[in-house]
């Protein structure tokens, strides 16, 4: 059996796609969706279990626009040659780096960040996010010699160009700008790591012997993925807080964690809401047959808000059980860097903007929008400063 098709309003389902991901969930869970040219799997469980079988639903896209414009990474190889990599990376993301070695760098530079905004008095949270996870990955990459303002510019001309499926050639040339700059950096720095190692991304990559075009495009894909969507959960989380005093009041006491707030703010919201697959071989899902070549969403951000899996799923709610998540992905591809996430924004970054910006509060309204990658467009805030004699 051929795939139901549902319609969708595009403009309706980037400001909330939630209401249109609960119909399929109950209706159709499996679905072709015209406007988005792609059959949409919907259910937690099913994408939990799907997203495993790489046989079937493979992340091998030679064509694709990441590829052809950012180099073949990590992230669109499957099997053996995926795992070679990620392998290789991990000692730049593993647990122990990210205690021993970032956590300290994440203090450093958000310290400093939150103190020179502190007079101020009033900012854009998106903005303050934008820098503190540009200087993230400056660091972590190990491209000290860019500029967190080049690093946020050319994450944003990749995902453009990413996404430039109508082939608009300003938005090429300008994603084609953008990994020219990274290439560019990482040649430069190349020499210095090779000479003074550490445990950043280009310097383990280089001292397993990959080549550059392999180092290129995997440190492209950091980029590209390591920006926004961190900059989006500081900002989101929050405007979450902000908007529902009595949950900011539990982790303020004690009685929850900041990684609470954090699990349950990527499970409410999803920032990476969808991950694309394409099937290789045909294969049959609750009678619905999935055909060679289909071009396959898993829906992560309905997988969050399944009622089978969670009790409120609609609400945030920093003591729900969150564990069945898959805001970081379920299978092979699980996000490489969810332990640096999750200690930048809920050890570091969610604590420090509590403390140091007294009285912080919402200053005008907050846009939410996406539904691929989702988070504020806007997070206007005040807050009580200093008075200056």
């Amino acid at each position: 059996m051929k795939p139901p098709v549902y319609n969708i309003s595009p403009d309706d389902f980037w400001r909330d796609p939630y209401p249109d991901l609960k119909t399929l969930r109950q209706n159709a869970p499996i679905a072709f969706v015209p406007q988005l040219g792609a059959t949409l799997i919907t259910r937690r469980d099913d994408i939990f279990d799907v997203e495993k079988k790489i046989e079937y639903f493979s992340s091998y896209q030679p064509d694709g626009l990441m590829v052809q414009l950012m180099g073949h990474n990590m992230m669109r190889k499957d099997g053996p040659d995926h795992m070679a990599e990620r392998k290789t990376i991990f000692p730049a993301v593993s647990p122990k780096t990210v205690k021993n070695v970032w956590k300290t760098e994440f203090e450093g530079f958000t310290d400093s960040i939150l103190e020179n905004v502190k007079p101020e008095g009033r900012g854009d949270l998106v903005n303050i996010a934008r820098q503190i996870c540009g200087d993230a990955l400056r660091v972590m990459t190990g491209l000290r010699n860019m500029t967190w303002q080049e690093i946020d510019r050319t994450s944003q001309g990749m995902i453009d160009g990413c996404a430039n499926y109508a082939g608009d050639k300003q938005i090429e040339a300008r994603c084609n700008d953008c990994t020219a700059s990274i290439d560019r950096h990482i040649d430069e720095m190349a020499e210095v790591l090779r000479n003074c190692p550490d445990t950043s991304l280009l310097s383990v990559q280089l001292a397993a012997g990959m080549s550059m075009e392999q180092i290129k495009a995997n440190i492209k894909l950091a980029i590209s993925g390591g920006q926004n969507e961190p900059r989006d959960v500081i900002a989101g989380i929050v405007w979450a807080l902000l908007t529902h005093p009595d949950q900011l009041a539990l982790v303020l006491s004690g009685e929850a964690t900041w990684m609470q707030a954090f699990e349950e703010y990527t499970r409410w919201q999803s920032p990476i809401g969808m991950s694309p697959r394409q099937m290789a071989r045909d294969y049959e899902l609750h009678g619905v047959t999935l055909k060679t070549s289909d071009r396959i969403f898993l829906m992560f951000g309905s997988g969050n808000r399944d009622e089978a899996n969670f009790d409120r799923p609609d609400f945030f709610d920093v003591t729900q059980d969150a564990s069945a998540s898959i805001a970081f992905g379920a299978g092979p591809h699980f996000c490489a860097g969810a332990w640096a996430s999750r200690c930048l924004i809920s050890e570091v970054v969610l604590p420090r903007l509590f403390d140091t910006l007294p009285n912080l509060r919402l200053d005008g309204s907050t846009v939410i929008g996406g539904w691929a990658f989702r988070g504020p467009t806007t997070t206007p805030v005040t807050w009580d400063a200093e008075a200056v004699y």
